[in-house]
């Protein structure tokens, strides 16, 4: 009967068994999974940063800079030009005889760094760039703003000062340096603002009264008008000393995007182009008719193609 009793209770210990393991493997596995489902939701579960796209349509809002880079691997060919002022009369075909014009190319090295070169006409300056994404706007407004600093620095081959022949102009005379931040926020999908703290540092300045470093406060801004023309405006209000003669700067223009392209039509008081000369040297008066005509174009190339479209067979990358 013991025996019975015994090998009763051993056959019913061995049914029992896997029925504990179960529900302890369904604790541990119910701890586990939920752990395991945490991981995977910090890993690729979370809510994804969606990035506001489009604040500008083009990486200038007209002179200067806007929040906006080229993507990484492409390069864009920029013809800035701007004809002479509209006050020069019939003479001079309105400004039309004359022109500034500055080609430049820009690049982009990742998707937050941008670099470019460029020379215009105008004062026979070369200048060169970097623009770094700092922050970049979310859909959900848990970064309210862009912001981006923008550092250039520019050679002049025009000399200030006239010098008796064969006297040395040492090429730090020349230089000029620029240090921007762009602060920029998408209100909607018709209205984008953007302010510009700017810092110029000439090395040489024509008269001693003049200051070597000035400040100026920009604002820009682009309201879309239709599907594909939009008004854009620009303004540096220069602070503290400034060169003699100058003005603050104020451009007022229109984007037009045209097959994937934005065309930029604008009018503005500043004979040069680059900020050196756009923030500290402009001289034109808006209410006296020194106003130029110019426009922006671009083409872009894309010099390294992106991974995914590596085995494509589209003729476009």
């Amino acid at each position: 009967m013991k025996r019975t009793t015994t090998l009763f209770s051993l056959l019913l210990m061995l049914q029992l068994c896997p029925l504990m393991l179960t529900a302890q493997e369904h604790d541990t596995s119910s701890h586990d999974g939920d752990d395991l489902m945490a991981m995977l939701a910090d890993e690729s579960g979370a809510p994804k940063k969606e990035y506001t796209t489009a604040t500008f349509k083009t990486t200038r809002i007209a002179n200067g800079h806007s929040i906006e880079n080229v993507g990484k691997g492409i390069l864009d060919l920029r013809i800035n030009h701007r004809f002479g002022q509209l006050n020069a009369g019939i003479k001079e075909f309105f400004g039309l005889d004359n022109a500034t014009t500055r080609i430049g190319f820009d690049y982009g090295v990742t998707d937050w760094l941008m670099v470019g070169i460029g020379r215009s006409t105008f004062m026979k300056d070369v200048d060169g760039f970097v623009k770094v994404k700092l922050l970049r706007q979310t859909e959900n407004d848990g970064m309210p703003v862009s912001v981006s600093y923008m550092g250039a620095m520019s050679a002049q081959d025009v000399k200030l000062l006239e010098q008796p022949e064969g006297a040395d102009y040492p090429f730090s005379n020349r230089v000029a340096y620029v240090n921007q931040l762009l602060i920029a926020r998408k209100f909607s999908n018709w209205l984008s603002l953007q302010l510009m703290p700017t810092h110029v540092h000439y090395n040489f300045v024509q008269f001693r009264d003049e200051p070597n470093d000035i400040f100026a406060m920009g604002l820009g801004g682009r309201i879309k008008l239709t599907n594909r023309i939009a008004f854009t405006g620009e303004y540096y209000m220069l602070i503290g000393d400034k060169m003699r003669g100058t003005r603050n700067s104020l451009t007022l223009g229109f984007d037009i995007e045209t097959g994937g392209h934005v065309f930029q039509l604008m009018f503005t008081n500043s004979t040069g182009i680059t900020e050196r000369t756009v923030v500290g040297q402009t001289t034109g008066q808006w209410e006296k008719g020194d106003i130029h005509f110019g426009f922006n174009i671009s083409r872009i190339f894309t010099i390294v193609r992106p991974k995914e479209f590596k085995n494509s067979r589209n003729k476009i990358w």
